[in-house]
Formats: structure tokens, C-alpha cells, sequence
């Protein structure tokens, strides 16, 4: 059905008739409850902040011994964050501190070399995002701070590390 069908078909239902739908959408699928839910009670800290525990948990967990360091778990929530609409500060804050997250733990651990691969993409993914948003020229100088650290600690792909700053110079 596109979308126009679907305008003609809502508007010739009864506003009862309307509502019994959207209330049984609500309750046979998980993705419009959590949308109403989000829409009618954002609690967008709270959410960013669940989201970051569990992010760190990755690298740093506190009940099993051995980190998994999975880049997916961040990208879950970042790609659900989007999806809901949350306000792209908080998405860019998130993505920042992956990264962030990503460099204390390869200060500690010896990581194989698709760890960096993977913080590449996140990092050209987050210089992406801001600039695409307009926010870059407030989160520029955590970025910048990102890349240093990326250069310190001499991570692989150095020199695509510089290229994804190249971008927005």
C-alpha cells in the first residue's frame, strides 16, 4: 500500500474506528509501543545514560572477567537512537564516547588490528554525523582531542585517522 492509500483509507475512517487501530498496532508491535513511549515520555538522559553503562560494560564489565570490546553494541543504540528521533547532541555525545571509551581500554589491552579498523569507521562516522547536523563546531574540539589520542597511542591507520579530519578543513 503506499502511502497516499493509506492517507485516503485513514481519512475515511471514524475517529473511533482510528484509535481501536493504532491502540491494537500498539499492543501486537513492540516497535510502535516503544515509539509512542519515546514520543509521549522522552527521557532522552535517561537513555543516554543507559546506553553508555552498557557501552562501557563492554570494554570495562563488571560481572564477567573477559571484555567483549564490541563495536555493534554502541551502533544498536546509536542506529535506535536515530530511529526515535533522539536530539543529535546526545547521538554525538554517545559516538564521542565510544570512541573515548575505546582509546582507555587500548591503552590497557593489546587490541588485534580490526579493533582499530572498526574505530575508524566510528570515527569518520561521528565526524560525518556532526557535520551533517551542524553541530560539529561543538563537539570539534572532542574530536580533535580523539585524534590526538588516536596518534599517541600510534594507532593503525594513522593516516586515515588524519584523512577523516582532511574532510572538514
Amino acid at each position: 500500500m503506499s502511502k497516499r492509500a493509506l492517507k485516503t483509507y485513514l481519512s475515511k475512517l471514524p475517529k473511533k474506528a482510528l484509535e481501536e487501530q493504532i491502540l491494537e498496532l500498539y499492543e501486537k508491535f513492540p516497535a510502535v509501543k516503544t515509539y509512542y513511549d519515546f514520543a509521549f515520555n522522552p527521557k532522552e538522559d535517561k537513555l543516554v545514560q543507559d546506553a553508555k553503562a552498557k557501552i562501557s560494560n563492554e570494554y570495562f564489565p563488571l560481572k564477567r572477567r573477559r571484555p567483549k570490546a564490541r563495536r555493534s553494541v554502541a551502533q544498536k543504540f546509536l542506529k535506535h537512537f536515530i530511529k526515535l528521533g533522539v536530539d543529535p547532541h546526545l547521538i554525538a555525545d554517545v559516538m564521542c564516547y565510544n570512541l573515548e571509551i575505546a582509546q582507555t581500554y587500548s591503552m590497557e589491552k593489546n587490541v588485534p588490528d580490526s579493533f582499530y579498523r572498526s574505530m575508524l569507521n566510528s570515527f569518520n562516522e561521528v565526524i560525518q554525523f556532526t557535520t551533517v547536523q551542524g553541530i560539529f563546531p561543538e563537539f570539534r574540539e572532542r574530536i580533535l582531542k580523539i585524534y590526538t589520542e588516536t596518534q599517541q597511542q600510534k594507532w593503525l591507520f594513522e593516516e586515515e585517522f588524519s584523512k577523516a579530519l582532511d574532510i572538514i578543513d
